[in-house]
């Protein structure tokens, strides 16, 4: 992805107990197992997945 600004996210909490939503949202992100690391577009609607589940993912530099 060149010229283009990317965000990286890794999930670091289990989804276990949480609501189908914000599971779903994980899986829409693009993580398949914890402790993954996931570069996407940083764009709004990114960043309102990432507030949706920020109790199980890092945002990192």
């Amino acid at each position: 992805m060149t010229g283009e600004q990317t965000v990286k996210i890794k999930w670091v909490k289990s989804q276990i107990g949480y609501d189908r939503k914000q599971r779903a949202t994980l899986r829409g992100l693009g993580f398949r197992r914890l402790n993954q690391t996931v570069e996407l577009e940083d764009t709004a609607a990114i960043r309102g997945m990432i507030r949706k589940v920020r109790h199980l993912v890092v945002v990192e530099d």
